[in-house]
């Protein structure tokens, strides 16, 4: 204990006089002469510092005169802390009193701690940047079915469409594919489903001689266009967010490059990442009289296909890989376990914290906007889809002016952030969306481990987010993860920037841990669900010491690289891990590791 005591008092008086170091020349504390007496000396006893010495005074016997030194002192913490250990040899050797080399022995051990300190800070985070390069590079997308025609795929007439998959507020999405293996050449020759054919117009006869069915692993999304107009230029520049996630080749056809270069104001585009669809063409197209058209949406048909009709002649195709079901329906079906919900949860939080990094907003996350497929194990993985109602600006970023009520805030009101629902307009209003997504994931977590959202529905569970309190939200079930409990209910809190811990923690982390008090960003949430998913021997240590925390990471890449090799197509597990070390950031990482300290510290 007094060995602590020392080198805390040793801090203390070290901070002190770096502070009298880096003070400017024109303030009261300036050490331009030996004459002034230090702490030593009877600071605080009817002397202040920059004042005469009294008569009886002992002039101080160094003087480092910080203006002539200064450069040196700011470059090199370790430096002068080797210098004053120095001084500190050379004035016991001339006979200077205790108390002067007391307080030279307590400032030198002490700076020499501080650099101890930030070495190990450097190594870490060298050795995090150096395995995120690894597997940045090995962080493998999922291949483009249309990689090999660069060419072709940017008119409707090369495709097969197939029945529809389902239809939203602004579109409606029908399986697809090119006609080039046998079994789909021989449907396309013996006039099978065309664009300019559906069942509407099928003779009849034909159902008797139907070719066999073919595969389709497309998925061509066509948008409704009533108020675009019918060139192909305005409707890329009216429907330009849904071109976020696409890809180059995507907008590399005949009107495509083109008309979106030329938009004024257009989006950014969204790098690749396996948690996020991927829109591999982009084209404009005459409106055709699809499967189950004059049934499911006739309003929005020209009025050649239907009199009554609203819509416009031509309208945008988008073309994306055909996946089996959407979380929803996946979740109507299935019953995943505790563990692997939380694998879910934690793709959900991958994909919105690259949206983030990439300034970019979702804002209509919902479980029919994320589709689902199967690895070769039966997990299934996770891809946030339908870009319509995102916020991704060139200028403005995530920081959204709000100036009057018609700025459009997103969609899908019922899962809308609380900064969101309660923002009010005003001349310098605006909405951060920084955190609004990872919101939406912790109520869709609900979901994930089999409850209902309380933000769904009507009656005493449900809540809204501009009106519930954090002591509404219902509790998860006991067989999830404790640290997945704690988690949700901190993505879920009303203030952004606030998150409500125990008395005893909180009292703890104010001074020492400051970003415990905020609602945690979608990289630390990602972080805190890696660190507990499989690293469970590195938190149950007492003292969570960095070197062990490299020394793990070091552990998991080469399980994760070697997993990766053996295995043709790598299990679920092993992608996130693969995402985890490619995010890997030295700073969230151990936020995410004291977040889970603090949590299980918790009475």
């Amino acid at each position: 204990m007094a060995v602590r005591q020392a080198l805390g008092r040793g801090l203390q008086l070290g901070r002190a006089l770096l502070l009298r170091f880096t003070a400017k020349s024109s303030q009261a504390c300036c050490w331009r002469r030996p004459e002034w007496p230090g702490p030593a000396a009877g600071w605080g006893r009817g002397q202040r510092p920059g004042q005469a010495p009294g008569p009886g005074a002992e002039p101080r016997r160094f003087g480092l005169r910080l203006p002539d030194r200064y450069r040196f002192f700011r470059q090199s913490v370790a430096g002068l802390a080797a210098r004053l250990q120095r001084q500190f040899l050379g004035r016991a050797r001339g006979g200077a009193g205790p108390c002067g080399r007391a307080v030279f022995l307590a400032f030198g051990m002490g700076l020499g701690l501080i650099e101890e300190k930030q070495a190990e800070s450097r190594r870490v985070a060298s050795a995090c940047q150096e395995i995120q390069a690894i597997f940045t590079q090995k962080s493998k997308l999922l291949p483009d079915p249309l990689a090999t025609r660069r060419c072709q795929g940017f008119r409707l007439e090369e495709y097969l469409i197939g029945q529809s998959i389902g239809k939203g507020c602004s579109a409606a999405v029908y399986e697809a594919a090119m006609p080039t293996s046998p079994q789909n050449l021989q449907v396309a020759k013996s006039g099978g489903l065309l664009p300019a054919r559906g069942p509407d117009v099928v003779p009849r006869g034909e159902e008797e001689q139907a070719p066999p069915a073919p595969a389709f692993p497309l998925a061509i999304k066509m948008m409704w266009n009533i108020s675009a107009g019918s060139s192909s230029e305005a409707i890329f520049s009216t429907m330009s967010q849904e071109l976020v996630p696409a890809s180059r080749a995507a907008l590399a056809g005949e009107y495509g490059a083109v008309s979106y270069r030329r938009s004024k104001g257009g989006p950014k585009q969204l790098a690749p990442h396996p948690n996020i669809i991927r829109v591999i063409r982009a084209f404009t197209s005459a409106v055709p009289l699809l499967p189950g058209a004059l049934v499911d949406y006739p309003d929005v048909l020209p009025p050649r296909l239907h009199p009554e009709g609203l819509g416009h002649g031509r309208t945008l195709f988008l073309v994306m890989k055909n996946y089996p079901c959407t979380l929803r329906q996946y979740l109507h079906t299935n019953t995943p376990s505790p563990r692997l919900a939380s694998i879910m949860t934690l793709q959900l939080l991958e994909g919105v914290d690259h949206l983030v990094q990439q300034g970019v907003a979702h804002r209509d996350l919902k479980s029919d906007n994320i589709l689902v497929e199967m690895d070769a194990d039966g997990c299934p993985w996770l891809v946030i889809s339908d870009f319509g109602c995102c916020l991704a600006d060139e200028h403005i970023g995530l920081q959204l002016p709000f100036p009057s009520w018609y700025v459009d805030r997103g969609g899908n009101g019922c899962l809308m952030a609380p900064e969101v629902s309660t923002a009010c307009p005003g001349p310098r209003a605006v909405i951060d969306y920084s955190k609004a997504d990872a919101w939406a994931v912790g109520a869709l977590a609900y979901e994930i481990f089999g409850l209902s959202n309380p933000f769904y529905g009507q009656g005493r569970a449900h809540l809204e987010s501009r009106s519930y309190q954090e002591a509404q939200l219902p509790a998860l079930p006991e067989s999830a993860p404790s640290d997945t409990r704690h988690l949700v209910r901190a993505l879920l809190q009303r203030d952004a920037g606030k998150v409500q811990l125990s008395p005893g923690v909180a009292g703890r982390s104010k001074l020492k841990l400051p970003f415990l008090l905020q609602r945690p960003s979608a990289r630390v949430a990602a972080n805190v669900l890696h660190l507990s998913l499989w690293g469970e021997h590195i938190l149950a240590l007492k003292n969570l010491k960095l070197d062990r925390m490299v020394g793990w990471l070091l552990q998991q890449s080469a399980a994760t690289l070697l997993a990766d090799r053996l295995m043709e197509k790598s299990c679920v597990e092993t992608k996130m891990k693969m995402l985890f070390l490619a995010n890997l950031e030295c700073e969230t990482l151990c936020q995410a590791a004291l977040l889970l300290c603090s949590w299980r510290a918790a009475p």
